[in-house]
């Protein structure tokens, strides 16, 4: 299996980081990593990480600007690509074609394709043209996955709830991991009442 994993640059830069590293842990999955100036400068703001440690999770790197990669073009073939996180800027270039990067272009060659393609908006709150722009962006075929905390999975941790998000989305491409706490209905108290 080939992915590609784009990080752009709004806050939340650990679900890609996270995400490669579930990745990197299957060796039939082969990763290729896009990331924006802005979600390189998130990295050491947001992270005890380096840029080039998330870069070594990667099988392949590709340079932001790098409109010749080999994920610019349809002929090359992925099975899916993830935004996390993505910014309401990358949003708006790969609902509107703009393709001026390579993370945008990727993109539109993976909807163009007509191949799997989640976004991880992160931001809040969200004003008309946010909501607009993941709205067509749904119409063009993608899937809006914003990394909103579930509970009923009782997490613990910062952690616990970055991993399941990002394991929830990681079931949108086909990829099972283990991080995710299968709701499997209710016990306790809870199972008893109307």
């Amino acid at each position: 299996m080939r992915v590609i994993v784009g990080m752009s640059g709004a806050s939340g830069v650990i679900y890609g980081i996270r995400m490669l590293e579930m990745l990197a842990e299957d060796d039939t999955i082969e990763t290729h990593l896009v990331m924006s100036n802005a979600a390189r400068m998130n990295i050491g703001i947001e992270t005890p990480f380096s840029a080039d440690h998330v870069e070594a999770l990667a099988s392949e790197v590709h340079g932001f600007k790098n409109i010749a990669a080999s994920i610019a073009s349809g002929s090359f073939q992925v099975d899916a690509m993830v935004v996390a996180p993505c910014s309401m800027k990358t949003l708006s270039g790969i609902v509107n074609a703009y393709s001026d990067n390579l993370l945008t272009r990727a993109a539109e060659v993976t909807l163009k394709e007509r191949r799997p393609l989640v976004l991880m908006p992160r931001e809040t709150p969200l004003h008309a043209g946010h909501t607009r722009l993941m709205h067509e962006a749904t119409l063009m075929g993608a899937i809006v996955a914003p990394p909103m905390p579930a509970f009923y999975n009782a997490p613990q941790t910062v952690d616990d709830i970055v991993n399941h998000s990002v394991g929830r989305v990681l079931d949108l491409i086909g990829v099972t991991t283990d991080v995710v706490n299968r709701w499997s209905g209710p016990t306790g108290p809870a199972a008893s009442s109307d």
